[in-house]
């Protein structure tokens, strides 16, 4: 095997998984069962979240003619990546109907592969295709609720305004290239001082950063969310809640670090006040909210937030931050929506937060374990979010960013109200003139995805270090000029 397959191994496996998945969904019988495809899914999921794996142990490197680099960091978010989207393939096997279409596994798998090329490309016209791949396919999952009018009206505004974003990046890639010569990553930060116009390059960089914060869901750019995640299937939420933004992260650390680390004067003060916009529009809005995944939504936003405030810091300590917040945002927010598909069931008829009521009374594990996301989302000592949120907050206050800690913190304190609403409603009894909460029964793959998750939370709240090891050794791929 070519040294340049081994550094897209991964995508090259998951693409292979997905072609298997949509020729073998064509042989099968129209009604017959589908849920074979989603262990065939699962099944090349896994290979590739094991190369994944393999991957840290190659020496850092580009191939194909310097298009794309592996190295620790790359290694780290394709891990990452693979592993939530395993998740989520396993939450769709027994979420939705058996009957329903097997491309359905093929579009998850080949999202994934846009999502890992993304966060390993150094190339800007690579770094748009990428996103295009990954966007596609979640543009399409989105709407896979035709039955309901949410639905298509989910994928049709999704589909619009990352449209938008999208011509953005690309905009903003089309002035780079104008005022440097080059769309490769590491040739932009060296070419920057001779730019032909300074203004140009201001510009290019505002444009590019439009289509990437909307991926990550930080206000201004956040209006999609609500809508989507309501309309969206909730093991698709669960996904896209997630992986995305993962990647889009991923690929904001290599812009800001690897290309425009001269422009750190001028991308700093503006970041910290996207952090601060989407900390208190997301929380605030949280707090009105009575349906289960629209504040779970409004939470995503808010988190964005909670993670940009990294970018105060200095040195490598932001990068850091940044990749263990993504792994712990990760574990408990699939497993939060993970119960969620379980309670709700197929048809989601039960989509507001007072539906729950009771969950803890008939299922003490499955309300127990949405209790242990919750208090995770909210940051209390040992879950995983605490250490994220610590991690998040001592890097900026180390940055000399004291006040963007402590709105950080107020913030936190606002989250609280609402995930502690939701945690209540699982406490109490459900209402006597109402229905009693008929839960699912728990199957292999749901029990695995969701324990998984609860595992990750926990882990990742006692015992880091070999997380953050890790994402330390990412952060270690940038070489950080002296004035971050």
């Amino acid at each position: 095997m070519t040294p340049d397959i081994l550094r897209i191994l991964p995508e090259l496996i998951l693409t292979l998984t997905g072609v298997v998945v949509m020729l073998t969904d064509a042989t099968l019988a129209p009604r017959s069962s589908r849920k074979p495809l989603g262990w065939l899914a699962a099944l090349g999921t896994t290979i590739a979240l094991c190369a994944s794996l393999g991957q840290a142990a190659l020496p850092a490197g580009t191939a194909f003619y310097a298009t794309v680099q592996t190295d620790a960091f790359s290694a780290f978010f394709h891990t990452l990546i693979c592993a939530i989207v395993l998740a989520a393939i396993l939450l769709s096997i027994d979420a939705l109907p058996q009957h329903h279409r097997g491309e359905f596994f093929a579009l998850i798998v080949f999202g994934a592969v846009g999502m890992c090329l993304l966060t390993s490309a150094v190339e800007l016209l690579v770094v748009f295709i990428a996103l295009e791949i990954s966007s596609i396919s979640t543009y399409v999952l989105a709407g896979y609720r035709k039955h309901t009018a949410q639905g298509p009206e989910s994928a049709i505004k999704y589909f619009l305004l990352g449209s938008f974003a999208t011509a953005f990046l690309l905009y903003g890639i089309a002035m780079l290239f104008g005022a440097t010569g080059t769309t490769q990553i590491q040739e932009i930060a060296t070419l920057l001082p001779a730019a032909r116009s300074h203004t140009l390059v201001i510009l290019a960089f505002a444009l590019m950063m439009v289509g990437v914060l909307f991926k990550v869901s930080a206000a201004p750019f956040h209006v999609w969310t609500p809508d989507v995640y309501e309309g969206a299937p909730t093991p698709v939420v669960a996904l896209m809640s997630t992986a995305p933004k993962v990647a889009a992260f991923a690929l904001l650390v290599r812009l800001l670090y690897g290309a425009f680390p001269l422009l750190h004067t001028l991308w700093m003060p503006l970041l910290w006040a996207v952090a601060i916009l989407s900390m208190t529009v997301g929380n605030l809005a949280a707090l009105r909210q009575t349906n289960a995944k629209r504040m779970l939504a409004y939470s995503s936003i808010a988190h964005a937030g909670y993670l940009l405030a990294a970018l105060a810091g200095v040195g490598s300590q932001p990068i850091t931050a940044i990749a263990f917040y993504t792994a712990a945002y990760a574990a408990m927010n699939v497993g939060i929506f993970a119960l969620l598909s379980l309670v709700s069931g197929p048809d989601e008829h039960r989509s507001q937060i007072a539906d729950y009521r009771g969950v803890l009374h008939q299922s003490p594990l499955t309300g127990g374990l949405m209790l242990l996301f919750l208090i995770s989302l909210i940051g209390i000592p040992f879950t995983g979010g605490f250490f994220a949120k610590f991690y998040s907050f001592s890097t900026a206050m180390n940055g000399g960013a004291a006040w963007l800690v402590l709105i950080g913190l107020l913030n936190s304190g606002i989250a609280a109200a609402y995930y502690l609403r939701f945690a209540i409603a699982l406490a109490q009894p459900a209402a006597k003139n109402g229905h009693a909460v008929t839960l699912p029964r728990w199957t292999l793959a749901t029990s695995a995805a969701v324990l998984a998750a609860g595992a990750a939370t926990l882990v990742l709240g006692i015992a880091p270090g070999w997380v953050l090891s890790a994402a330390t050794a990412a952060a270690h791929s940038f070489t950080v000029i002296g004035g971050l």
